[in-house]
């Protein structure tokens, strides 16, 4: 197996990253300027919190969520990698993993339903898991 073909769904994530980030700035800057707020009054994130609706900035808690276990999985794919024991089965995981942070970025930038989200976020968290306890064996 191509040991690379693991920076497929690692790319994937940093990718979903920047899109989420792009559509909080999106959605933040629209807020903003059609409410005509200033920006200073959203200098902490206290006070960001209180102005601005949950539904515009739920793509801010999402960025937030992808800076927590995809942490893992970036540092458990550059171990695979630098120890070359890429497989089938931590390529499927690695797949996994992304494929549900996608859909749970999108679920929670969008309609955010908790039950939904935790659904699709207890399965990418056992695929990451997965990858972990068995590079760990």
């Amino acid at each position: 197996m191509q040991q690379t073909a693991i920076f497929t769904p690692f790319l994937g994530m940093l990718l979903l990253t920047f899109l989420v980030w792009v559509y909080m700035y999106v959605k933040r800057l629209s807020y903003l300027t059609s409410e005509n707020i200033d920006a200073q009054d959203l200098s902490t994130p206290d006070k960001l919190v209180k102005i601005i609706p949950e539904h515009i900035n739920n793509p801010a808690n999402n960025l937030k969520n992808l800076f927590e276990l995809p942490v893992l999985f970036y540092a458990i794919c550059l171990y695979l990698y630098v120890t070359q024991q890429v497989d089938t089965g931590y390529l499927y995981a690695a797949y996994v993993f992304f494929v549900f942070r996608a859909i749970h970025s999108i679920v929670q930038c969008t309609f955010n339903k908790v039950m939904v989200r935790f659904s699709v976020y207890s399965i990418s968290a056992i695929a990451l898991w997965f990858m972990v306890l068995r590079a760990a064996i």
